[in-house]
């Protein structure tokens, strides 16, 4: 049980560096296209958030089902 945990905390560590990485360059083009005039980084800002918000929902969704399961 205790590897499991072990490996699940190493697969978060691993995918958190990947995305800083993303991030960066996420970041990189931005500020050149706004540097430019160009507005691509509020629609690029925009698609992040919406990308984003997706796991929590679903994280949300799961917990009302489960609570709801629970007490009916």
């Amino acid at each position: 049980m205790r590897f499991r945990h072990f490996l699940v905390l190493l697969l978060f560590i691993i995918g958190l560096s990947t995305s800083f990485a993303q991030c960066a360059m996420c970041r990189a083009v931005a500020e050149s296209s706004r540097e430019g005039g160009s507005s691509i980084a509020n629609g690029l800002n925009t698609g992040i958030l919406y990308l984003m918000s997706f796991p929590y929902v679903l994280l949300i969704i799961g917990i009302l089902s489960l609570l709801y399961k629970r007490n009916n």
